[in-house]
């Protein structure tokens, strides 16, 4: 009577042990918010369908106002799933003088959605004027990019390591990652860590009621939320957008 009860214990840890694992790896997997193919799930911020500026070109989703009758500038998001702790990775292009971003958390018809700033570091500055918004928000030298404005910052709030920052310019693909927990959120830009910080901390809290969004009660407070990417009414391009939950 003995083996047969060993040889059922030992089938019984082995399917346990094929059940768990099954678990993790499904729960790593990538999950293609955008695979190069189709645009089901993406909406509107207010949760209507995408305007005709919104194409597949190449595989690659492209924002391409011109010849777009419908076009109304507004933000879009993935919304058939919301995410807590993710990690998130996209590769994107921006023309020169562009402008964009990555948010997450995105709550429908709602404000303060944490960003990762996508913008022409480079050309920004000389093609658009910065002093007024800069100057109402007390920036030292107003007419141009602060820190806090550059791409791969928490905009507003946490600026990239531009040591660390390798920045491919206008016209040239860039790839980015966030990881999100709420121990520690990461930024990572062409393959580089560039920025790290701990969310609903006393600093977070600190720099949120002190800076830019000290007005917006509802900033960053949502602790899941829509992937969603801005449309600043400039073109832009976007592939290979992928999230894993954490």
């Amino acid at each position: 009577m003995k083996k047969p009860l060993f040889t059922f214990i030992a089938l019984s840890f082995f399917l346990l042990l094929t059940s768990c694992n099954s678990f993790v790896e499904s729960k790593n997997d990538w999950i293609y918010l955008f695979d190069g193919s189709s645009t089901d799930g993406w909406i509107t911020r207010s949760g209507s369908d995408l305007h005709s500026g919104w194409k597949i070109i190449d595989s690659v989703l492209t924002l391409n106002k011109k010849g777009a009758d419908d076009y109304v500038k507004t933000d879009i998001m993935y919304g058939s799933e919301m995410f807590d702790n993710f990690e998130l990775y996209v590769e994107w292009k921006i023309p020169v003088g562009g402008n964009s971003g990555i948010f997450y958390h995105v709550q429908e018809n709602s404000g303060g959605s944490p960003e990762y700033q996508l913008i022409d570091d480079i050309n920004y500055a000389s093609i658009h004027d910065l002093a007024p918004y800069n100057k109402s928000v007390g920036f030292e030298n107003p007419t141009q990019l602060h820190p806090l404005q550059q791409t791969a910052s928490a905009y507003g709030m946490y600026e990239a390591n531009s040591e660390m920052k390798i920045f491919n310019p206008a016209g040239e693909w860039n790839s980015s990652r966030i990881i999100f927990t709420e121990k520690q959120v990461e930024y990572w830009l062409n393959g580089k860590k560039v920025l790290s910080f701990t969310p609903w901390s006393d600093e977070w809290y600190e720099r949120k009621n002190l800076g830019m969004f000290q007005n917006d009660k509802d900033y960053g407070e949502s602790r899941t939320g829509y992937i969603g990417f801005q449309d600043y009414g400039d073109d832009l391009w976007l592939r290979n957008i992928k999230i894993k939950k954490l």
